[in-house]
């Protein structure tokens, strides 16, 4: 029984650190970059909770109290591309006393939400 969890949790963890990639090239010198993998897994939670659920200018909270690591999205914009169903998401996140703002563009791809723009940052 002990293994069938082990197996569970290290396959958990796996796929939520390759759904990481994608967003760690982004999201270099941010505090994101700092993260470990339980900060990316309830960082990337609450992005597709978002992207699916939450209305637009309407800010969603995220936080991981063990690292002290937390941010806060906001769907920008619904729109349509190419018959999907995209939106542009405002993403600050902090941790290790930095902090971010950036936006990016995201489509719903078979079920799956895609980054489909480079990430423009708040000046």
């Amino acid at each position: 029984m002990l293994r069938i969890l082990i197996l569970i949790l290290l396959t958990t963890l796996a796929a939520s650190s390759a759904l990481a990639q994608s967003w760690r090239s982004t999201l270099r010198n941010t505090p994101a970059e700092r993260f470990q993998d339980e900060d990316w897994a309830a960082f990337l939670k609450q992005v597709k909770k978002t992207l699916d659920e939450a209305p637009e200018n309407q800010p969603v909270k995220w936080e991981r109290a063990e690292t002290n690591r937390r941010g806060e999205l906001t769907v920008l914009r619904s729109y349509e591309a190419k018959g999907r169903r995209c939106r542009e998401l405002r993403v600050q996140n902090e941790g290790d006393g930095r902090k971010s703002d950036n936006t990016f563009n995201l489509c719903n791809v078979d079920g799956k939400w895609r980054l489909i723009a480079a990430p423009q940052p708040k000046k």
